[in-house]
């Protein structure tokens, strides 16, 4: 197993490399071209640069003695054009011209040494929170879903909440290029259905697998966040019927899982170990994280990774991937905002401080070793 941490870049996030490099056992940096937007090309001379400054040590790192470095395995994410899941021509982009430069753009990772490529499959919007920084009884802040709230505002109203909330950094799946063209989206996915998407889902995944297979490349889907459809429009990864649908539609062990057990415990009813040890050949990449349930309508906020924080079995995701003497890759996920994270000088993007989640990993690392131990 190969842990790992996201990065959103130099200038783009408020954690450093070297604040990494100081958590024991990270080996892989997680990492994208955030300035990309969904249709377009990675070039191969700006995904070496971003990999090189992932893979690489400094002049000062190396006169101080620093000798720990990073893998640059995994990419989270290459986002998938609305027009691939539409199935039709939106935002000025038919669905075969955006294949082909997702093609192209997987290529050029493969060639580059990029083993897993996350995406996901959701329609408009990317994950869903109503509160950035949500008081916690400790005095921590955390992401926060509430139903209630979500029931009352419309797809507009959500964009500007989140886009408020997230402060000057930039939030993946939140482009305001995209969303400035809210109404086209809308009108796009008019009359959209669960099998229309499962349709269109399978048009890319036998268009693209095949560019996988010769450079390489794992195509790993997140789960929807939440995992429940949304505005009435169609989730399609959301359940362990949906995901077996999905791993389906292209047999191919290159179609594969991002499993983040978060996401996919936020639909009551999942359960996230059998969900790791039914897909555990098929799961490339894997987020663990916990959340906890405040009504009996799904709302809920994200807590500490310790199992008994929340309503995520934790320590069995670990124990099941541990048996398994898992091979892949698996980070921490949203943790909450701690101590200086919480003033307005230190607030770092939501859900991605440096406190909690290098906590998290010693977590995670811990049950991992315990269990290896007794195999």
């Amino acid at each position: 197993m190969h842990m790992g941490f996201r990065w959103y870049g130099e200038g783009n996030d408020t954690i450093s490399l070297d604040d990494i490099r100081q958590i024991p056992g990270v080996e892989t940096i997680v990492w994208s071209l955030h300035h990309k937007q969904a249709g377009e090309v990675w070039q191969p001379g700006e995904i070496e640069e971003a990999m090189a400054t992932i893979t690489g040590l400094s002049a000062r790192d190396r006169a101080a003695g620093i000798t720990k470095t990073f893998n640059a395995d995994v990419v989270e994410s290459v986002n998938v054009h609305e027009s691939i899941k539409t199935g039709s021509t939106v935002l000025g982009m038919s669905r075969d011209q955006a294949i082909d430069a997702y093609i192209e753009t997987v290529a050029n990772l493969g060639k580059a040494g990029v083993r897993v490529v996350t995406y996901n499959f959701m329609p408009v919007f990317d994950w869903l929170r109503t509160e950035m920084f949500h008081p916690c009884p400790d005095g921590s802040t955390a992401l926060y879903y509430n139903q209630h709230q979500v029931d009352q505002l419309s797809p507009q109203g959500i964009i500007d909440e989140t886009l408020k909330g997230a402060g000057a950094l930039t939030v993946p799946g939140w482009e305001p290029e995209r969303l400035a063209h809210l109404p086209e989206l809308m009108e796009a996915y008019q009359g959209m259905d669960h099998e229309l998407m499962y349709a269109n889902y399978k048009y890319f995944l036998d268009a693209v697998i095949p560019t996988c297979e010769r450079y390489d490349v794992r195509l790993a889907v997140h789960p929807d966040d939440p995992a429940f459809d949304l505005f009435g429009w169609p989730r399609v990864v959301s359940s362990k019927e949906g995901i077996q649908r999905v791993l389906d539609l292209n047999p191919s062990p290159y179609n594969g899982l991002c499993l983040c057990l978060g996401s996919f415990s936020s639909r009551r009813g999942n359960d996230a170990v059998d969900a790791v040890r039914t897909f555990m050949d098929r799961i490339h990449f894997s987020h663990v994280r916990n959340i906890r349930f405040t009504d009996e309508e799904g709302s809920f906020f994200e807590v500490g990774h310790r199992a008994s924080e929340g309503d995520v079995d934790t320590v069995g995701i670990m124990r099941a991937y541990a048996e398994a003497d898992y091979q892949g890759y698996i980070r921490p996920d949203h943790g909450r905002h701690l101590w200086s994270e919480n003033t307005e000088a230190g607030r770092p993007r939501p859900g991605y401080g440096l406190y909690d989640r290098a906590m998290g990993i010693q977590y995670l690392l811990g049950v991992w070793d315990a269990y290896r131990n007794n195999r």
